[in-house]
């Protein structure tokens, strides 16, 4: 986190979570882990995963996404800065 901006990596968790409406932690990693290109490293993919939490944990600190039961969804602002349509927040 910069200044309070997204990186490129929250940017890309923000844009999972507005394009699928909802998502848990679980699904957010699946999401992330397969956008990739499988690596040699056996711990490449566990090691995406693991971001995954962190992703959310602080765009939910920069109001860009809220939790509810478990789920993480876009608020307006996170949708308003990667210009996303979609979301209940």
């Amino acid at each position: 986190m910069s200044d309070g901006h997204p990186t490129a990596a929250q940017r890309e968790a923000l844009r999972l979570i507005c394009d699928h409406d909802r998502l848990t932690t679980t699904e957010l990693a699946r999401h992330l882990v397969a956008a990739r290109p499988a690596g040699t490293n056996p711990g490449y993919a566990p090691a995406i995963a693991r971001q995954a939490g962190m992703l959310a944990w602080r765009l939910q600190a920069q109001h860009h996404i809220a939790e509810t039961g478990g789920v993480w969804a876009s608020t307006a602002s996170g949708r308003d800065l990667i210009g996303c349509s979609g979301g209940p927040a």
